[in-house]
């Protein structure tokens, strides 16, 4: 006999739920609109070629953090930005009392300031380069998307690329934006499907930002499954608020923005609505 699915719109994302066995959720995202209608045909194909990467452990890192204890690295800098903090606009502070976590306005940020760059990023433990000159050899090897990309030597395919992020129920998207935890040539991981190697922090295989910790409700040590999503498929939501081109018209962007938290709010209302109505 067939098992019973149950269906739920969760975070702006169509979730169909697996039978009691299965270990992720099957999640149809929307490739086009703001009403974030999901086509499943193209969502199948993407599917295919971007798998789950489930149960993943997730660690916390921030631009600006500083080596203390077992973290080394300090995050002044990212792997493909020199002046992270700089061009971030200030220091990502972690700490919830000093951070907008706005489930109602969809804005979680920084509370200091405005930042320029999309406070939702991640870090996962691959770089595609060696320096400004060389991609690593297995670059056009095992990254999906590089021969279509055709980047300049040197240049990295990696940074900006989308991911959809899942946990217990909700879901989230961000963007790559540096590597780690512990280890930047774990491609195997990465692309390959294999665990990941490091047995720092529980094996741990994805940095999160404190936006994203927020929005998810994540801890450091807690598992996630993630996969990676193409541009034209992340839906309207508070990874969209910080960090697009800016208007040259200061009073087009103020719209924009507005435009944008009328659209979260109206997605939020949307999600409360019972099924079939």
């Amino acid at each position: 006999m067939n098992a019973v699915r149950a269906a739920a719109v969760i975070s702006g994302v169509l979730v169909l739920m697996a039978p009691a066995q299965s270990s992720a959720p099957r999640v149809l995202v929307p490739t086009a609109g703001p009403r974030m209608v999901p086509q499943p045909s193209a969502t199948s194909s993407v599917s295919a070629a971007h798998p789950w990467r489930k149960h993943i452990t997730c660690t916390i890192f921030w631009i600006g953090e500083q080596p203390d204890g077992r973290n080394r690295t300090p995050n002044d800098k990212s792997s493909w930005d020199q002046k992270w903090v700089e061009q971030f606009g200030g220091y990502d502070n972690p700490d919830p009392a000093a951070r907008v976590a706005d489930r109602t306005g969809g804005d979680f940020r920084p509370r200091a300031f405005i930042p320029r760059l999309n406070p939702f990023y991640i870090a996962l433990p691959y770089n595609d380069v060696l320096d400004h000159r060389t991609h690593k050899p297995e670059a056009a090897r095992v990254i999906p998307w590089f021969r279509k990309s055709r980047p300049e030597p040197g240049k990295t395919v990696l940074k900006g690329r989308w991911l959809q992020i899942h946990h217990n129920g909700r879901n989230c998207f961000a963007q790559w934006e540096d590597c780690g935890p512990w280890t930047t040539d774990d491609w195997e991981y990465v692309f390959g499907g294999q665990p990941p190697k490091t047995r720092e922090n529980g094996g741990a295989g994805i940095d999160l930002s404190p936006s994203v910790r927020d929005y998810l409700g994540v801890k450091s040590g807690d598992k996630v499954h993630w996969r990676f999503v193409e541009a034209g498929q992340v839906p309207y939501g508070p990874w969209k608020r910080y960090g697009q081109t800016a208007a040259a018209d200061p009073d087009l962007a103020v719209l924009q923005r507005e435009m944008e938290r009328l659209r979260w709010r109206r997605d939020e209302e949307f999600m409360k609505k019972p099924l079939g109505n």
